[in-house]
Protein backbone atom coordinates (compact mmCIF):
# COMPACT_ATOMS: atom_id res chain seq x y z
CA UNK A 1 0.00 0.00 0.00
CA UNK A 2 1.37 3.40 -1.10
CA UNK A 3 1.53 4.53 3.34
CA UNK A 4 2.97 1.21 4.58
CA UNK A 5 5.46 2.74 5.64
CA UNK A 6 4.05 5.06 7.40
CA UNK A 7 3.44 4.95 11.43
CA UNK A 8 0.83 7.20 13.15
CA UNK A 9 -0.04 7.91 16.48
CA UNK A 10 -4.05 8.64 16.37
CA UNK A 11 -4.71 10.98 19.54
CA UNK A 12 -7.91 12.39 17.82
CA UNK A 13 -11.80 11.74 19.33
CA UNK A 14 -15.23 13.32 17.80
CA UNK A 15 -15.44 12.86 13.67
CA UNK A 16 -12.66 15.23 11.99
CA UNK A 17 -9.40 14.08 12.95
CA UNK A 18 -11.01 10.55 12.50
CA UNK A 19 -11.43 11.51 9.39
CA UNK A 20 -7.80 12.65 8.41
CA UNK A 21 -6.63 9.58 10.20
CA UNK A 22 -8.74 7.01 8.28
CA UNK A 23 -7.59 8.41 4.85
CA UNK A 24 -3.98 7.08 6.28
CA UNK A 25 -5.07 4.03 7.59
CA UNK A 26 -6.94 3.03 4.66
CA UNK A 27 -4.19 3.20 2.34
CA UNK A 28 -1.61 1.17 4.47
CA UNK A 29 -0.43 3.23 7.58
CA UNK A 30 -0.18 1.97 10.70
CA UNK A 31 -1.89 3.97 12.77
CA UNK A 32 -2.53 3.67 16.45
CA UNK A 33 -5.49 4.87 18.11
CA UNK A 34 -4.15 6.36 21.18
CA UNK A 35 -7.15 6.26 24.29
CA UNK A 36 -7.25 6.57 27.67
CA UNK A 37 -7.88 3.03 29.89
CA UNK A 38 -11.43 3.42 30.52
CA UNK A 39 -12.33 5.93 28.14
CA UNK A 40 -15.73 6.62 26.78
CA UNK A 41 -16.30 8.01 23.18
CA UNK A 42 -18.06 11.21 22.18
CA UNK A 43 -19.56 9.33 18.77
CA UNK A 44 -21.18 6.38 20.48
CA UNK A 45 -20.18 2.83 21.02
CA UNK A 46 -17.31 1.45 19.36
CA UNK A 47 -18.57 -1.96 18.14
CA UNK A 48 -21.60 0.82 16.40
CA UNK A 49 -21.92 2.06 12.75
CA UNK A 50 -20.50 5.74 13.78
CA UNK A 51 -17.29 4.38 15.61
CA UNK A 52 -16.82 1.06 13.10
CA UNK A 53 -17.19 3.64 10.07
CA UNK A 54 -14.47 6.10 11.87
CA UNK A 55 -11.65 3.74 12.99
CA UNK A 56 -11.48 0.52 10.73
CA UNK A 57 -8.09 -0.35 10.04
CA UNK A 58 -6.67 0.76 12.96
CA UNK A 59 -5.06 -0.20 16.26
CA UNK A 60 -5.89 0.68 19.44
CA UNK A 61 -3.53 1.27 22.62
CA UNK A 62 -5.13 2.51 25.89
CA UNK A 63 -2.01 5.17 27.80
CA UNK A 64 -3.09 7.10 30.62
CA UNK A 65 -1.69 10.66 29.57
CA UNK A 66 -1.47 12.48 32.86
CA UNK A 67 0.00 9.58 34.39
CA UNK A 68 3.90 10.49 34.55
CA UNK A 69 4.74 6.73 33.62
CA UNK A 70 2.41 6.86 30.61
CA UNK A 71 3.62 10.12 29.47
CA UNK A 72 7.15 9.32 29.55
CA UNK A 73 6.52 5.93 27.30
CA UNK A 74 4.26 8.18 25.16
CA UNK A 75 7.17 9.94 24.57
CA UNK A 76 8.62 7.10 23.58
CA UNK A 77 6.45 5.65 21.06
CA UNK A 78 6.33 9.47 19.42
CA UNK A 79 9.93 9.49 18.82
CA UNK A 80 9.48 6.91 16.50
CA UNK A 81 6.45 6.89 14.49
CA UNK A 82 6.16 9.45 11.19
CA UNK A 83 3.09 11.32 12.34
CA UNK A 84 1.20 12.16 15.52
CA UNK A 85 -2.53 13.61 14.85
CA UNK A 86 -4.75 14.92 17.81
CA UNK A 87 -7.71 18.22 17.97
CA UNK A 88 -7.12 18.67 21.51
CA UNK A 89 -7.61 22.20 22.65
CA UNK A 90 -4.49 24.32 23.11
CA UNK A 91 -4.54 24.62 26.63
CA UNK A 92 -5.04 20.21 26.54
CA UNK A 93 -2.48 19.83 24.63
CA UNK A 94 0.08 21.48 26.03
CA UNK A 95 -1.38 20.54 29.84
CA UNK A 96 -0.76 16.87 28.46
CA UNK A 97 2.71 17.25 27.41
CA UNK A 98 1.32 16.04 24.02
CA UNK A 99 2.39 19.63 21.82
CA UNK A 100 4.37 19.86 19.10
CA UNK A 101 7.16 21.60 20.59
CA UNK A 102 7.34 18.75 23.44
CA UNK A 103 6.73 16.32 20.76
CA UNK A 104 9.38 18.04 18.13
CA UNK A 105 12.09 17.62 21.11
CA UNK A 106 12.18 13.88 20.80
CA UNK A 107 11.37 13.87 16.74
CA UNK A 108 12.54 16.31 14.40
CA UNK A 109 11.46 14.87 11.67
CA UNK A 110 7.66 14.39 13.03
CA UNK A 111 4.30 15.32 11.31
CA UNK A 112 2.31 17.07 13.79
CA UNK A 113 -1.26 17.42 12.53
CA UNK A 114 -4.11 19.31 14.17
CA UNK A 115 -7.93 20.08 13.91
CA UNK A 116 -9.50 22.68 16.12
CA UNK A 117 -12.93 24.44 15.80
CA UNK A 118 -11.12 27.40 15.12
CA UNK A 119 -7.63 27.70 14.37
CA UNK A 120 -4.66 27.38 16.55
CA UNK A 121 -4.83 31.05 17.56
CA UNK A 122 -7.10 34.10 17.43
CA UNK A 123 -10.30 35.33 19.28
CA UNK A 124 -11.90 31.61 19.30
CA UNK A 125 -8.86 29.67 19.63
CA UNK A 126 -10.27 28.58 22.75
CA UNK A 127 -13.74 27.83 22.06
CA UNK A 128 -14.88 24.57 21.51
CA UNK A 129 -16.24 24.59 17.75
CA UNK A 130 -18.76 21.48 17.11
CA UNK A 131 -20.14 21.18 13.26
CA UNK A 132 -23.62 22.12 13.16
CA UNK A 133 -22.04 25.71 14.82
CA UNK A 134 -19.48 26.04 12.47
CA UNK A 135 -22.31 25.57 9.68
CA UNK A 136 -24.12 28.37 11.23
CA UNK A 137 -21.00 30.77 11.56
CA UNK A 138 -19.28 30.16 8.20
CA UNK A 139 -22.60 31.21 6.33
CA UNK A 140 -23.59 27.90 5.19
CA UNK A 141 -26.60 27.30 6.52
CA UNK A 142 -27.64 30.94 5.29
CA UNK A 143 -27.64 29.80 2.44
CA UNK A 144 -28.71 26.32 2.32
CA UNK A 145 -33.10 25.36 2.10
CA UNK A 146 -35.56 27.08 0.60
CA UNK A 147 -36.03 31.02 0.25
CA UNK A 148 -37.44 32.47 2.96
CA UNK A 149 -37.79 29.18 5.75
CA UNK A 150 -34.83 30.27 8.24
CA UNK A 151 -31.23 28.61 8.04
CA UNK A 152 -30.63 24.99 7.35
CA UNK A 153 -28.33 22.58 8.63
CA UNK A 154 -26.61 20.18 5.80
CA UNK A 155 -27.82 17.03 5.96
CA UNK A 156 -24.20 15.31 7.08
CA UNK A 157 -21.64 16.65 9.28
CA UNK A 158 -20.26 18.71 6.42
CA UNK A 159 -17.43 21.09 8.72
CA UNK A 160 -16.22 17.97 10.09
CA UNK A 161 -15.51 15.58 7.58
CA UNK A 162 -13.83 18.61 5.26
CA UNK A 163 -11.95 19.61 7.72
CA UNK A 164 -10.64 16.27 7.79
CA UNK A 165 -10.32 15.81 4.31
CA UNK A 166 -7.96 18.89 4.54
CA UNK A 167 -6.00 18.03 7.04
CA UNK A 168 -5.04 14.36 5.49
CA UNK A 169 -3.85 16.13 2.45
CA UNK A 170 -2.04 18.75 4.44
CA UNK A 171 -0.41 15.34 6.00
CA UNK A 172 0.04 13.99 2.57
CA UNK A 173 2.01 17.05 1.32
CA UNK A 174 3.87 17.43 4.70
CA UNK A 175 5.02 14.04 4.23
CA UNK A 176 6.35 14.94 0.40
CA UNK A 177 8.38 17.78 1.88
CA UNK A 178 9.91 15.27 4.52
CA UNK A 179 11.29 13.30 1.95
CA UNK A 180 12.54 15.96 -0.38
CA UNK A 181 14.53 17.84 3.30
CA UNK A 182 14.36 15.64 5.75
CA UNK A 183 11.89 18.11 7.92
CA UNK A 184 8.85 17.93 9.87
CA UNK A 185 6.22 20.33 10.47
CA UNK A 186 3.02 21.46 12.07
CA UNK A 187 -0.17 20.81 10.31
CA UNK A 188 -3.15 22.35 11.32
CA UNK A 189 -6.85 23.24 10.00
CA UNK A 190 -9.99 24.05 11.75
CA UNK A 191 -13.56 23.58 10.95
CA UNK A 192 -13.93 26.98 10.44
CA UNK A 193 -11.25 27.13 7.70
CA UNK A 194 -12.46 24.40 5.68
CA UNK A 195 -15.90 25.50 6.14
CA UNK A 196 -15.11 29.17 4.51
CA UNK A 197 -13.30 27.16 1.62
CA UNK A 198 -15.97 25.05 0.97
CA UNK A 199 -18.32 27.90 0.37
CA UNK A 200 -16.36 27.94 -3.10
CA UNK A 201 -18.13 30.33 -5.58
CA UNK A 202 -20.39 31.42 -3.06
CA UNK A 203 -17.60 32.70 -1.05
CA UNK A 204 -16.28 34.74 -3.66
CA UNK A 205 -19.62 35.84 -5.28
CA UNK A 206 -18.77 37.94 -1.63
CA UNK A 207 -15.52 38.30 -1.60
CA UNK A 208 -15.31 39.79 -5.63
CA UNK A 209 -18.21 41.51 -5.32
CA UNK A 210 -19.75 42.34 -2.35
CA UNK A 211 -22.90 40.15 -3.02
CA UNK A 212 -24.11 38.09 -0.63
CA UNK A 213 -25.55 34.68 -1.24
CA UNK A 214 -29.36 33.92 -0.59
CA UNK A 215 -31.22 30.78 -0.41
CA UNK A 216 -31.98 29.30 -3.59
CA UNK A 217 -33.67 25.74 -2.10
CA UNK A 218 -32.99 22.92 -5.02
CA UNK A 219 -32.81 25.75 -7.82
CA UNK A 220 -28.61 26.44 -8.78
CA UNK A 221 -28.11 29.95 -8.07
CA UNK A 222 -27.03 31.01 -11.81
CA UNK A 223 -27.69 28.40 -14.50
CA UNK A 224 -31.68 27.74 -15.37
CA UNK A 225 -33.03 24.83 -15.75
CA UNK A 226 -31.21 22.88 -13.30
CA UNK A 227 -32.70 21.63 -10.13
CA UNK A 228 -35.86 19.46 -8.56
CA UNK A 229 -38.68 18.99 -10.94
CA UNK A 230 -41.74 16.70 -10.06
CA UNK A 231 -42.38 13.01 -12.04
CA UNK A 232 -45.47 10.90 -11.87
CA UNK A 233 -44.39 8.78 -9.16
CA UNK A 234 -41.75 10.91 -6.88
CA UNK A 235 -38.96 13.83 -8.37
CA UNK A 236 -36.04 14.08 -10.37
CA UNK A 237 -32.75 16.32 -10.60
CA UNK A 238 -32.21 17.77 -14.04
CA UNK A 239 -29.53 20.17 -15.49
CA UNK A 240 -30.68 21.80 -18.92
CA UNK A 241 -28.88 25.17 -18.35
CA UNK A 242 -27.24 25.75 -21.68
CA UNK A 243 -28.38 26.08 -25.17
CA UNK A 244 -27.31 22.43 -26.43
CA UNK A 245 -28.38 20.72 -23.49
CA UNK A 246 -32.17 23.10 -23.76
CA UNK A 247 -32.68 21.74 -27.12
CA UNK A 248 -31.98 18.25 -26.04
CA UNK A 249 -33.98 18.21 -23.23
CA UNK A 250 -36.72 19.33 -25.48
CA UNK A 251 -36.50 17.01 -28.38
CA UNK A 252 -35.95 14.09 -25.55
CA UNK A 253 -39.56 14.89 -24.25
CA UNK A 254 -41.25 16.71 -27.56
CA UNK A 255 -41.48 19.42 -25.96
CA UNK A 256 -42.14 21.49 -29.44
CA UNK A 257 -44.12 24.29 -27.49
CA UNK A 258 -41.11 24.72 -25.02
CA UNK A 259 -38.38 24.83 -27.72
CA UNK A 260 -40.63 27.28 -29.53
CA UNK A 261 -41.75 29.21 -26.40
CA UNK A 262 -40.79 32.90 -27.29
CA UNK A 263 -39.62 33.50 -23.45
CA UNK A 264 -37.00 30.30 -23.50
CA UNK A 265 -35.37 31.13 -26.49
CA UNK A 266 -31.87 32.36 -24.74
CA UNK A 267 -30.36 31.44 -21.56
CA UNK A 268 -30.85 34.54 -20.21
CA UNK A 269 -34.27 34.42 -20.63
CA UNK A 270 -34.94 30.85 -19.78
CA UNK A 271 -32.98 32.85 -16.11
CA UNK A 272 -34.53 35.96 -16.27
CA UNK A 273 -37.89 33.92 -16.20
CA UNK A 274 -37.25 31.34 -13.76
CA UNK A 275 -39.87 31.03 -12.09
CA UNK A 276 -42.62 30.37 -14.94
CA UNK A 277 -39.63 28.03 -17.13
CA UNK A 278 -40.15 25.82 -13.86
CA UNK A 279 -43.91 25.51 -13.72
CA UNK A 280 -43.63 25.08 -17.34
CA UNK A 281 -41.43 22.24 -17.04
CA UNK A 282 -43.13 20.42 -14.04
CA UNK A 283 -45.98 20.50 -15.72
CA UNK A 284 -44.39 18.25 -18.67
CA UNK A 285 -42.10 16.02 -16.12
CA UNK A 286 -45.16 14.88 -14.23
CA UNK A 287 -46.60 13.45 -17.30
CA UNK A 288 -43.96 10.85 -16.84
CA UNK A 289 -42.30 8.50 -14.07
CA UNK A 290 -38.96 8.77 -12.44
CA UNK A 291 -37.81 5.83 -14.93
CA UNK A 292 -38.87 6.96 -17.83
CA UNK A 293 -37.42 11.06 -17.42
CA UNK A 294 -34.46 9.06 -16.17
CA UNK A 295 -34.10 6.88 -19.32
CA UNK A 296 -35.32 9.12 -21.88
CA UNK A 297 -32.88 12.45 -21.33
CA UNK A 298 -29.83 10.49 -20.42
CA UNK A 299 -30.45 9.12 -23.59
CA UNK A 300 -29.99 12.34 -25.00
CA UNK A 301 -27.14 13.51 -23.05
CA UNK A 302 -29.13 15.16 -20.69
CA UNK A 303 -28.28 15.05 -16.84
CA UNK A 304 -31.10 13.89 -14.83
CA UNK A 305 -31.00 11.13 -11.88
CA UNK A 306 -33.58 10.08 -9.38
CA UNK A 307 -33.96 11.94 -5.42
CA UNK A 308 -32.94 8.47 -3.62
CA UNK A 309 -33.17 7.71 0.23
CA UNK A 310 -30.07 6.41 1.76
CA UNK A 311 -30.93 2.82 0.97
CA UNK A 312 -31.45 3.24 -2.80
CA UNK A 313 -28.53 5.02 -3.07
CA UNK A 314 -26.56 1.87 -1.98
CA UNK A 315 -28.90 -0.30 -3.98
CA UNK A 316 -28.14 1.91 -7.04
CA UNK A 317 -27.00 -0.14 -10.23
CA UNK A 318 -23.66 2.02 -10.44
CA UNK A 319 -22.79 2.25 -6.59
CA UNK A 320 -23.35 -1.60 -6.78
CA UNK A 321 -20.86 -1.30 -9.72
CA UNK A 322 -18.30 0.81 -8.20
CA UNK A 323 -18.22 -1.58 -4.67
CA UNK A 324 -18.67 1.01 -2.46
CA UNK A 325 -19.33 -1.04 0.48
CA UNK A 326 -16.60 -3.20 1.69
CA UNK A 327 -16.70 -5.98 4.61
CA UNK A 328 -14.49 -5.16 7.58
CA UNK A 329 -14.11 -9.01 9.83
CA UNK A 330 -14.89 -8.36 13.42
CA UNK A 331 -13.79 -10.97 15.97
CA UNK A 332 -17.49 -10.54 17.92
CA UNK A 333 -20.10 -8.91 15.40
CA UNK A 334 -19.04 -10.84 12.24
CA UNK A 335 -18.21 -9.40 8.97
CA UNK A 336 -19.60 -5.74 8.97
CA UNK A 337 -20.52 -3.67 5.92
CA UNK A 338 -18.61 -0.40 5.36
CA UNK A 339 -18.00 2.84 2.88
CA UNK A 340 -15.09 2.50 1.18
CA UNK A 341 -12.36 5.26 0.35
CA UNK A 342 -13.39 7.04 -3.07
CA UNK A 343 -10.25 7.24 -3.99
CA UNK A 344 -8.90 5.40 -6.60
CA UNK A 345 -5.25 3.87 -7.50
CA UNK A 346 -4.49 1.86 -10.57
CA UNK A 347 -1.21 0.74 -8.66
CA UNK A 348 -3.87 -0.54 -5.80
CA UNK A 349 -6.64 -1.51 -6.30
CA UNK A 350 -9.23 -1.66 -3.56
CA UNK A 351 -9.09 -5.08 -1.56
CA UNK A 352 -12.53 -7.60 -1.16
CA UNK A 353 -12.16 -6.69 2.43
CA UNK A 354 -11.32 -4.42 4.95
CA UNK A 355 -7.66 -5.25 6.63
CA UNK A 356 -9.72 -4.53 10.14
CA UNK A 357 -12.38 -3.42 11.88
CA UNK A 358 -12.39 -0.45 14.55
CA UNK A 359 -10.53 -2.33 17.43
CA UNK A 360 -11.96 -2.65 20.93
CA UNK A 361 -9.88 0.18 23.31
CA UNK A 362 -6.87 -1.45 24.75
CA UNK A 363 -6.70 -4.87 22.81
CA UNK A 364 -3.42 -4.59 20.72
CA UNK A 365 -1.40 -2.44 23.78
CA UNK A 366 0.58 -5.72 24.36
CA UNK A 367 1.50 -6.63 21.15
CA UNK A 368 2.17 -2.33 19.87
CA UNK A 369 4.08 -1.67 22.84
CA UNK A 370 6.70 -4.92 22.22
CA UNK A 371 7.03 -3.28 18.29
CA UNK A 372 8.37 -0.44 20.03
CA UNK A 373 11.08 -2.41 22.17
CA UNK A 374 9.20 -2.30 25.74
CA UNK A 375 10.07 -5.09 27.02
CA UNK A 376 7.10 -7.94 28.95
CA UNK A 377 8.24 -6.59 32.12
CA UNK A 378 7.84 -2.86 31.98
CA UNK A 379 4.71 -3.67 29.77
CA UNK A 380 3.39 -5.14 33.52
CA UNK A 381 4.68 -2.58 35.54
CA UNK A 382 3.09 -0.44 33.50
CA UNK A 383 -0.38 -2.14 33.65
CA UNK A 384 0.01 -2.68 37.45
CA UNK A 385 0.80 1.75 38.19
CA UNK A 386 -2.82 2.19 36.02
CA UNK A 387 -0.18 3.87 33.44
CA UNK A 388 -1.85 2.04 30.29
Amino acid sequence: MPLSHIRVLDLTIARAGPTAVRLLADWGADVIKVEPPGGQSVTGSRHGPDEQNLHRNKRSLTIDLKHSDGHAVFLELAAQVDVVVENFKADVKHRLGVDYDTLKAVNPGLIYASISGFGQDGPYAERGGVDQIVQGMSGLMSITGEPGSGPMRVGIAVSDTSAGMFLGQGILLALLHRERTGEGQWVHTSLLEAMMSKLDFQGARYTMTGEVPGQQGNDHPYQTPMGVFPASDGMINLAASNRRLWERFCLALDATELAEHPDYQTSRERRERKAALKEDISKLTSQYTVAELVEKLNAKGVPCGPINTVKQGFDDAQVRHLGMVKPAPHEELGDLSLVRSPINLSRFPHAEAFKRAAPDPGCDSDVVLAEFGITVERIEALKTAGAI
